[in-house]
């Protein structure tokens, strides 16, 4: 097992490693140059070759590549052309509230799409889960930022029960942040607890026809015990491959989510930085980006290891 996580680790970091020179390269072959674009089209060609040489944006490429994945490690990826305000404290504080919001939707797809799936995978014949199937398929089909339109609109417009945007650190008005993080939240969680939800139907229903299951049950216990004790377990590996994929999927829905519900993330972060031609930003952001989505897949492979025993003994031969 563990030659197989070392393994598994030195493809995420090979992997990280081609992921920022692929980033560097693609915000190098776009048009523009970020001096002109911060002093403006009128700028004369002395200002524009002073600042050019005030960022180093004169040097070559490699040097300013390493210039800038050491100020990534370091958490310091430069200043904003523009505004000439440090990128690296507005990428902290915008990924903390992107994780309080993809965590919080994650939490509630899980919880609310492995019971449901597995509820529509016993009652499959039934009139309950003919009818829950089908509200799984709606909820696939609702798009995340229209569900966080209606829901301001009712809940935070005519009922009042909860603020219909902004954000307030959780140390400093813990009801006020929970207040905030509800309906994006579950703006998020729908869609994705209705795809979860029917990839557990699918995987337990693989599993309700296998002997293990009916030995079980020739053994007393209950349908539904049975599930929890054994059929749960054999299904989960296809549900955390999905539920992985998810999870990334979630990051790039909080982008839309955030600028619905007025929250100062990484994609209110990225979409203002577009909006003003702030390449470095961009490029930061983007990069935090493309490495949660590479962790969140090494996480995945490393559950594999610890919910299936097969893989353990696989990986030992």
């Amino acid at each position: 097992m563990l030659w197989q996580l070392t393994r598994r680790l030195a493809i995420l970091v090979a992997s990280i490693v081609v992921s920022t020179v692929v980033v560097f390269a693609f915000m190098q072959v776009l048009p523009g140059n970020p001096a002109r674009v911060a002093l403006g089209v009128n700028a004369s060609e002395q200002a524009v070759a002073r600042m050019t040489a005030q960022y180093g944006l004169d040097r070559p490429l490699i040097v300013q590549y390493l210039d800038w994945l050491g100020g990534m490690l370091r958490l310091d990826p430069g200043v904003e052309y523009i505004s000439r305000a440090p990128i690296g404290p507005q990428i902290v504080d915008g990924l903390g509230v992107t994780a309080w919001l993809v965590a919080a939707a994650m939490l509630l797809a899980v919880g609310v799409a492995v019971p449901m799936g597995a509820w529509m995978a016993m009652r499959h014949r039934h009139v309950d889960g003919v009818v829950l199937s089908a509200v799984s398929q709606l909820g696939v089909a609702v798009p995340a930022f229209l569900v966080g339109i209606v829901g301001i609109s009712v809940f935070a417009v005519r009922l009042g029960w909860v603020p219909s945007g902004g954000w307030v650190v959780p140390v400093q008005d813990p009801v006020g942040f929970l207040q905030r993080l509800l309906l994006p939240a579950v703006a998020l969680a729908l869609v994705q607890g209705s795809v979860l939800a029917r990839y557990v139907r699918s995987a337990v229903l693989d599993e309700l026809g296998q002997d293990y299951l009916r030995t079980a049950r020739a053994k007393g216990l209950r349908p539904a015990q049975a599930v929890l004790r054994h059929t749960l377990r054999n299904a989960a590996v296809p549900v955390v491959t999905v539920a992985g994929l998810q999870l990334a999927s979630l990051l790039i829905g909080a982008v839309v989510i955030e600028r619905v519900f007025v929250l100062p993330g990484l994609g209110s972060l990225l979409l203002d930085s577009v909006q003003a031609r702030e390449l470095l930003t961009i490029q930061s952001v983007v990069m935090v980006l493309v490495v949660a989505v590479l962790v969140i897949n090494f996480l995945v492979d490393a559950v594999y290891v610890v919910i299936d025993p097969r893989l353990r003994t696989g990986a030992d031969r």
